[in-house]
């Protein structure tokens, strides 16, 4: 367990997360944070959202996206930029603990 950190060891490595609209979009947004070494890795995935817009009850498939990323005010700002959502769902969750060399690999890829 040497290489796992715990506590506040991580906290300057964080998740974020968005829903979009399709594919292309989470391909986008993804290819903007990493290219622009604001995330060193995106995943997407599609998803079943099931959420209350508008006073309706509203059912779609969207895409996941997770961001990993040292640098989490400047990735939220590009999401924000690059989403086409009305009020899009911009999710930071700080990572307390994982593998140390996959932390410092973010660390290094996204600054």
């Amino acid at each position: 367990m040497s290489e796992t950190t715990k506590g506040a060891a991580a906290r300057d490595v964080f998740v974020i997360m968005t829903s979009v609209g399709s594919e292309e979009e989470a391909e986008r947004i993804a290819g903007a944070l990493v290219e622009g070494r604001l995330a060193a890795c995106c995943q997407t995935f599609p998803i079943s959202s099931t959420y209350r817009w508008k006073g309706e009850i509203c059912r779609d498939t969207e895409f996941l996206l997770l961001a990993k990323t040292a640098k989490a005010a400047e990735a939220v700002e590009r999401v924000r930029e690059q989403h086409s959502y009305e009020i899009p769902e911009i999710i930071v969750i700080p990572v307390i603990g994982g593998h140390e060399p996959y932390l410092e690999w973010v660390r290094r890829s996204s600054s």
